[in-house]
């Protein structure tokens, strides 16, 4: 059997960044006992932003390649051609796209392993209704069109300016 052996400066290391991850705030803060409460550490960190950009929805959509029943993924050309003519039309704005590697569970619990594309569009709070067909429409003709079980979505508040 290995043994790992982890000196005190070591550990004391580790558990820094623990801390730091946990709590999202500086390690020095948190490993000494000054660190604020959440909640004023929230506050400040809205005041710190107050006054910059206006208050937006990032929507994140995640768009495998890989298809079922031994068909061949999607292509970068096909992706790109779904972007420009089913996104763009709808987001002319603009939007930011990113390729990445995924993996994710089946319906039959296989897991799968595939290229894929995080799609990130931005825009104003009050126009969440009328996106959300917009985004919702983008996914149905994606499953529909390769066939696939589904798209993520993830949506966060954030302020943004141009």
């Amino acid at each position: 059997m290995l043994h790992i052996r982890i000196s005190t400066p070591a550990a004391a290391a580790l558990v820094a960044i623990a801390l730091l991850f946990a709590t999202g705030g500086p390690v020095s803060e948190v490993a000494y006992g000054t660190a604020a409460p959440a909640a004023a550490t929230a506050r400040s960190a809205e005041q710190s932003t107050e006054g910059r950009g206006s208050p937006y929805i990032s929507t994140h959509l995640y768009f495998g390649t890989g298809r079922h029943g031994g068909k061949p993924p999607i292509t970068e050309e096909e992706f790109m051609k779904f972007v420009a003519d089913a996104v763009t039309p709808r987001f002319p704005s603009g939007l930011t796209l990113q390729e990445g590697r995924g993996q994710w569970r089946d319906k039959d619990g296989d897991i799968n392993r595939e290229r894929s594309y995080e799609l990130t569009v931005l825009y104003p709070v009050q126009e969440a209704r009328a996106r959300d067909r917009d985004i919702e429409y983008i996914r149905g003709l994606y499953c529909t069109m390769y066939e696939l079980e589904s798209v993520g979505r993830a949506d966060v508040r954030a302020q943004a300016s141009f």
